[in-house]
């Protein structure tokens, strides 16, 4: 994994979680990562804890639109083109039907597939990103199985998958690769927290029986996207699902 060495790689939602994670064992493999969460404390905690040299971020709220570009200028006149995007960013929604009024299901939809869609087109603008550019997105289970509560949020990762697919083949002539990971449950602070919310019950690990998936298991797997070593692979949706999707 020498190839990541003083590689530029920009992650989201990274102050906790799969996004923390994967930025720590980046920096492990001589990246130099930039992180963007809203929570400008947890994101000094968090570089603070990686190792080597060069690593940054940017405190800012990705429901922001429209000043997207400007930001994604910033980062790239500061630390350079870049090599790599991790798109981690996504707020989770349990709502019936009937309380999926128009407002929530534009916000969810807004923050989750609407940031990705933005940073992705100023990322791959000419200057911005480097030949081989790799971008990974985290969608979920739930895109492809759904689930009574989560339709704003099954919606808005499927939407993600699906752009996905069609990125790919669009950007395959300037050499950038696009993929999505499709994880089962993952032991991140937002799993806790709904598993609180619900009285400390979780149906779907009775199907994933090779049991609760740790933010480590779904960094292993991103670094393995952005790698040289997925070469031949984009447009792709892979299972990080402890087996959910077999049983």
């Amino acid at each position: 994994m020498k190839e990541f060495e003083g590689k530029i790689i920009v992650l989201d939602g990274a102050a906790a979680g799969i996004g923390k994670e994967t930025a720590v064992r980046l920096s492990r493999l001589g990246a130099k990562v930039v992180l963007i969460d809203v929570d400008e404390e947890q994101l000094k905690k968090t570089v603070a804890e990686l190792e080597g040299e060069g690593h940054g971020y940017v405190a800012y709220n990705l429901g922001n639109l429209a000043d997207i570009e400007a930001m994604v200028s910033e980062v790239t006149t500061q630390y350079g083109p870049i090599d790599g995007f991790v798109h981690c960013v996504g707020i989770r929604c349990r709502r019936p039907l009937n309380m999926l009024s128009p407002e929530v299901v534009e916000n969810v939809m807004h923050i989750n597939y609407g940031s990705f869609m933005e940073l992705t087109r100023c990322i791959v603008k000419k200057g911005n990103h480097t030949p081989g550019l790799s971008i990974v997105a985290i969608s979920s289970i739930s895109a492809k199985t759904g689930g009574a509560p989560v339709t704003a949020y099954a919606a808005s990762k499927a939407a993600i998958d699906g752009a996905v697919r069609c990125l790919a083949r669009e950007l395959a002539p300037k050499h950038i690769r696009l993929n999505t990971l499709q994880p089962g449950q993952v032991n991140t602070p937002a799993y806790q927290a709904m598993l609180e919310n619900n009285g400390g019950k979780d149906p779907v690990l009775e199907r994933q029986y090779l049991g609760l998936c740790e933010a480590g298991d779904i960094a292993e797997a991103i670094l393995f996207l952005l790698s040289e070593r997925s070469k031949m692979i984009t447009g792709a949706s892979l299972p990080v699902d402890g087996g959910f999707f077999t049983s």
